[in-house]
């Protein structure tokens, strides 16, 4: 059941904001999301949180000051996201500017798991000899792999965003501001922004050291189209601090200031930097990069973000695409097959879905969840075989239900029944024998239904109301395109009544759709969705410039719709 709603707001914040410039509608839509100073809407460098609050970045500045110094030599163990690849494309390209020896590693996931692992570290130190290791986007639950690097004498910077278990490895620093007693008060930094926000601490420690001066040191600045597509495509909060490394980054890449690799991966998904938007970064250009750590190796990706050769970087991007068409293909047969699974799923009996297929693909199941998930509006574990009588899952949870805290209260409930676990509120991993799949099933869904309310189970579609006729305008879309939205700062939605003029169906999937309103008529889509509608119908809906033939017209992309 889906249910529209109009998000509340504060008249007297939205005339606050107004009275400071904002205009009207956009004044009402900082209101509902929370927003009260305008302070708060500032997107230049120098609003940034400064690095000092963060726990534990000054040693961090200092250890890597005196390794570079000393000529030590550096491994990057990376991770196999998109987050993973930017902060250890950040890492490379900042560090050897501050005149490192460093190089990086990114497991294979199927045969190393996830995280510094014992075995990650008896790699990296056959490939690569390092002195020091340094994590990106992982080790905060690395207890093993650290304890390992120690025993051979390899000191570890642990650089992480995500939620620490109850024991911290014993690392020789660990820089994540969801760490205990970490003042920092942007908790939603992703990883790539972790590495950045070391990155300038580090800076700012060698102009003490007056290795730099203020005229000749590193431009960090220019590592910001990278920092924006890690935060956008790991789907992390995007309060103020994070739209501020957004909308930076890009800043840059409308004006053409990027690495040629990011440049490359926009020429081939067929969009444009000039109009660069958050949408472009986590619909087109992650899914490319994240394709190559799901179905290949992510060191693929990360190439493509270090290279300095725009053909070589093309090259790459081209590998990518197709990795990433492979992956859809794969993706919809699997999605395919659990819908067929869950044909006679009853969703108002059940809280949660957990689903195994042995012909799954591991890369994949993630994507798959996520499907389900929004679908059935249902906490969603997909698992696939993962050898030696395991299977690996990939969750994807709602609003109000904490995923790895979930998972922690089955571990606990039953202590041999998951392996391991890890994750954030909405996103989660876990290992289990695969003759426990049904007992794993039984546990999940008994906190599901201690956790989750009908109400909860619900689907709501957030609006943020009607919207004057005189705003259709390609130049209102254009204001509304000038602000970043995303992850917890959600993208404007309206809601206004409509009578539907005509409707057909193009592709067999997407209906297309003349609405009338107040005597003017819109044009209107509503992607992957075929059924008609009545004569006269609700609209949630955002507004597009949609380009045709070097005309540029209002099209409004439909969300939800129901009969008035």
């Amino acid at each position: 059941m889906t249910r529209i709603a109009v998000r509340p707001y504060s008249f007297r914040h939205a005339e606050m904001l107004r009275q400071h410039g904002v205009h009207p509608v956009l004044a009402r839509l900082f209101a509902a999301r929370g927003l009260t100073d305008v302070s708060e809407l500032s997107s230049e460098f120098a609003a940034l949180v400064p690095p000092s609050g963060l726990k534990h970045v000054d040693a961090a500045a200092s250890f890597l000051a005196d390794a570079i110094a000393a000529g030590k030599r550096f491994s990057i163990v990376a991770d196999y996201d998109c987050d993973g690849a930017t902060a250890c494309a950040v890492a490379l390209r900042g560090l050897r500017a501050m005149g490192a020896s460093i190089h990086y590693i990114v497991p294979n996931r199927f045969e190393y798991g996830y995280g510094l692992t014992p075995e990650i570290v008896e790699l990296t130190v056959r490939e690569q000899s390092p002195d020091i290791i340094i994590t990106v986007d992982n080790g905060i639950a690395s207890i093993d792999g650290v304890a390992e690097a120690n025993r051979r004498g390899i000191e570890v910077l642990v650089t992480d965003h995500h939620l620490p278990g109850e024991r911290l490895p014993d690392a020789r620093v660990i820089v994540n501001p969801n760490q205990p007693a970490c003042g920092f008060p942007s908790k939603n930094l992703a990883g790539v922004g972790v590495m950045f926000y070391v990155l300038l601490a580090l800076r700012a420690e060698l102009r003490r050291r007056g290795v730099f001066t203020a005229e000749n040191q590193p431009r960090l600045d220019a590592l910001l189209d990278l920092v924006a597509l890690g935060t956008v495509a790991d789907v992390v909060r995007l309060d103020a601090n994070n739209r501020v490394l957004v909308a930076q980054g890009i800043k840059r890449m409308r004006a053409g200031r990027m690495q040629p690799g990011i440049a490359a991966l926009f020429r081939v998904a067929g969009r444009e930097a000039r109009r660069a938007s958050p949408f472009d970064l986590g619909f087109a250009l992650g899914p490319r990069l994240n394709a190559a750590g799901r179905l290949a190796d992510m060191s693929l990706g990360i190439e493509c973000l270090v290279t300095d050769d725009p053909g070589r970087a093309w090259a790459i991007a081209q590998e990518l695409d197709a990795i990433n068409r492979e992956r859809r293909t794969i993706e919809s047969g699997m999605q395919d097959a659990a819908l067929a699974a869950l044909d006679a799923f009853d969703p108002s009996g059940k809280a949660t879905i957990s689903i195994y297929d042995e012909t799954w693909h591991q890369g994949v199941i993630g994507i798959v969840a996520s499907k389900l998930k929004e679908k059935f509006y249902r906490p969603t574990i997909t698992f696939a075989p993962a050898g030696d009588g395991l299977i690996k899952g990939s969750g994807r949870s709602i609003e109000g239900f904490h995923l790895r805290d979930a998972l922690d209260l089955v571990s606990k409930g039953a202590p041999t029944l998951i392996q391991k676990f890890g994750g954030h509120a909405m996103a989660a991993g876990l290992t289990i024998e695969a003759e426990r799949m049904e007992g794993f099933a039984r546990a999940f869904e008994e906190v599901g239904r201690s956790w989750l309310t009908d109400s909860q189970l619900e689907r709501v579609v957030e609006t943020d109301g009607p919207l004057e006729d005189a705003y259709f305008s390609t130049r209102f879309i254009d204001m509304l395109d000038s602000q970043v939205w995303g992850q917890g700062f959600a993208p404007p939605l309206f809601l206004d009544e409509f009578r539907v003029i005509s409707q057909r169906v193009l592709k067999d999937r997407h209906l297309k759709l003349l609405l009338e309103k107040n005597g003017s008529r819109y044009d209107a889509i509503w992607f992957n969705h075929a059924a008609g509608l009545p004569d006269r119908v609700n609209v949630a809906y955002r507004l597009d410039a949609n380009e045709y033939n070097g005309v540029t017209r209002v099209q409004m992309i439909v969300e939800h719709a129901e009969g008035a």
